[in-house]
């Protein structure tokens, strides 16, 4: 584990790892773009599909940029135990893999079946469980103990955290700038989180995310000029999620555990509300479709940006009281 002192260079090495990871990606993307030309990794417009509404092919190669950046900037900065550190690049590393053929798939208009991505993203979450981050349970407020679940519980928990994260973030990439933008205000939630309760890892691997993430929406911005893909939006919640589990959840209370979710507002609540939706009309839950917040908002006469600035701005309203949670100390 890092253990820096929070006075004196640590705000420096929090700004050098931003900046390290900003830069690795901002000057790959453009190499990767003229590369996903060339080998036609692109998503082509489809004016009968409802979803793509960008006019022109976009490079889908993004999720290597901000692969190599985060993992660049992690191994540089942040002095992690080692089974934790193979957990989450092995973990990452299967995300980035899986997802990639998935976009590939898709370039070609085919669709990769849903099981072996829902199989190798569970995988991903176990092997972070088994590399040691795991949520073993809450603080009790009343009592002033600890309440460590059972195992099976920690495993269940700590799994299906993961994989929903990597989930919801993945079905808000929706519109140009909106994931990268609901990942980053999480990020700096995060951040702050992990800065509050001293947890210099954590704030390390947050920091390094939310660097990422704006350089992708230097590119990403309307009109995008290149998307990040499946690769890329599953990539950003597991790592959101893991960054959660190694800060934000430890020593928790019970009303401080929506610290968390709340920094993760806007894609969990109106994942939740989708997936219902489906569950009610008798669809499947992992087919895409418009029923996001931001296709319902597009359809009441807003633009592709004031959609993507609304939903931003809902998120950093939340993230701002999960701040406040963590400073009432409940």
């Amino acid at each position: 584990m890092c253990h820096l002192s929070p006075s004196g260079g640590i705000p420096l090495l929090y700004v050098l790892a931003f900046l390290v990871s900003f830069f690795i990606v901002l000057l790959l993307i453009p190499p990767l773009r003229k590369l996903a030309f060339r080998i036609d990794f692109v998503d082509k417009p489809k004016p009968n599909v409802e979803r793509k509404i960008h006019r022109d092919p976009i490079p889908l190669t993004a999720a290597l940029a901000i692969f190599a950046g985060f993992v660049c900037a992690y191994l540089f900065f942040v002095k992690d135990d080692w089974k934790q550190t193979a957990g989450l690049l092995s973990g990452s590393l299967l995300i980035l893999a899986i997802g990639t053929i998935d976009d590939w798939y898709k370039t070609r208009g085919k669709e990769f079946p849903a099981l072996p991505k829902l199989i190798v993203q569970v995988a991903a979450a176990v092997i972070v469980y088994c590399s040691g981050v795991v949520f073993y349970g809450f603080h009790n407020p009343f009592t002033g103990n600890e309440l460590i679940l059972p195992v099976w519980l920690q495993f269940f928990f700590t799994v299906t955290w993961i994989f929903g994260v990597t989930t919801v973030i993945n079905f808000s990439d929706g519109m140009d700038g909106l994931a990268g933008g609901l990942s980053a205000i999480a990020a700096v939630t995060l951040f702050i989180v992990a800065v509050a309760k001293g947890q210099t890892d954590s704030a390390m691997m947050a920091i390094i995310l939310v660097g990422a993430a704006l350089a992708y929406l230097r590119y990403n911005k309307p009109p995008a000029k290149v998307f990040m893909g499946d690769a890329g939006a599953t990539l950003f919640g597991f790592l959101l999620a893991v960054i959660a589990l190694d800060g934000a959840f430890k020593q928790a209370t019970v009303l401080s555990l929506l610290i968390p979710i709340l920094a993760l507002g806007v894609p969990i609540f109106d994942n939740l509300f989708v997936v219902f939706k489906r569950l009610k009309n008798g669809k499947p839950i992992y087919l895409a479709d418009a029923s996001q917040a931001h296709y319902r908002l597009l359809k009441t006469g807003l633009s592709p940006k004031q959609v993507v600035l609304f939903l931003c701005l809902i998120n950093t309203c939340f993230g701002l009281t999960s701040i406040i949670l963590l400073l009432l100390s409940v």
